[in-house]
């Protein structure tokens, strides 16, 4: 029962279609989806992704993005998504996927920081972030845009 992080390839698409659905609870755009893993599958595209692979199957996802910032040389990476499969939560999966993310920041010194969102009644995810990261007292807004 060996885990294993990887990033995902052509061939994870039917498997972590379904990882990619529980992410949005259930709410899938087609074009958006497409997109979305065309994306994680181009080594030059800068939005990456990690899998969490157990016993030959996909039960966990983490999507990032790394993009230039202002006040630092080195870019930043924004996590933003990370999701385990309801019946494997509660194993630390998340935790090693993120942790992977942390390992390859640090071993190439590729990034400044990585940063993420979460929603405050996440109770999970925020209980696992607060002992990650630091809270920065913001508010999020958002201004829609054709």
């Amino acid at each position: 029962m060996t885990l294993k992080i990887r990033p995902p390839d052509n061939r994870d698409f039917p498997d972590w279609l379904p990882l990619w659905d529980g992410n949005n609870l259930g709410h899938r755009d087609e074009k958006v989806t497409s997109e979305t893993w065309t994306r994680l599958t181009d080594p030059d595209f800068p939005v990456y992704g990690l899998v969490a692979e157990k016993n030959s199957a996909l039960v966990g996802l983490l999507h990032y993005v790394v993009h230039p910032t202002t006040g630092n040389i080195k870019p930043v990476c924004y996590m933003q998504d990370v999701y385990v499969t309801p019946d494997h939560r509660r194993e630390g999966i998340a935790r090693k996927l993120i942790q992977h993310l942390v390992d390859q920041a640090n071993s190439h010194k590729k990034w400044t920081r990585i940063y993420w969102l979460a929603e405050s009644n996440n109770e999970a995810a925020q209980t696992l972030y607060k002992t990650l990261g630091s809270k920065m007292d913001f508010t999020l807004h958002m201004l829609k845009t054709d």
